[in-house]
């Protein structure tokens, strides 16, 4: 199950082999280990351009998807390799929506990622409240299964000056347990997605 990964922004560097296996073990949560997809990573011009296109909406957003089928109902997809389609992320928004959410940019992109993968395989929030309650499900049970965040950032041109010695310091916090407690469980910082 290829995954395909493709940066338009400069200001941060990606994991691919980390994106690889993180979206390989949440098509394997979900049913669909043989499904191909390609994760876009964009800034906000870009993506409110997308957003206009394709969803009729003149701003930009953190995370969409471009499914290959349309299905109604969730379900497992055969063994032979299928495209499922394209997980598009605005890195300045997720950027953005982790500071408020006193979250690193790693959480958000695994929590966006999870989001866009489970509507590439037929879930939809906007469809109606079941379906909505039946996707945040999803979604809790797949963060749920993950240890740690995975690091899928590995540079960010975003440093600032520290107060002692003029060091440099990173924006994106690495280790989960400051803030999660001892697990690091992703689950008990799920954030609700905007859209």
């Amino acid at each position: 199950m290829p995954v395909h990964v493709q940066s338009h922004v400069r200001r941060e560097t990606f994991n691919q082999a980390r994106l690889d296996q993180l979206a390989r073990a949440i098509l394997s949560n979900v049913g669909a280990a043989s499904g191909e997809l390609g994760i876009l990573f964009v800034g906000d011009r870009r993506m409110r351009g997308l957003n206009r296109r394709y969803r009729g909406k003149d701003c930009t957003t953190d995370v969409l998807a471009f499914a290959m089928r349309e299905s109604l109902t969730p379900h497992p997809l055969p063994f032979t390799p299928v495209m499922l389609g394209d997980v598009v992320i605005a890195v300045p928004t997720a950027t953005r929506h982790a500071k408020q959410g006193q979250r690193s940019l790693n959480e958000e992109l695994t929590v966006l990622l999870v989001h866009g993968i489970l509507h590439l395989c037929g879930y939809d929030h906007e469809r109606n409240e079941k379906e909505a309650r039946r996707m945040h499900r999803r979604e809790r049970m797949i963060l749920q299964s993950l240890v740690r965040w995975p690091k899928l950032v590995e540079k960010s041109a975003r440093t600032t000056n520290t107060r002692r010695g003029g060091g440099r310091e990173r924006h994106d916090r690495q280790d989960p347990k400051n803030r999660l407690g001892t697990t690091g469980s992703p689950v008990s910082r799920m954030v609700t997605l905007h859209g």
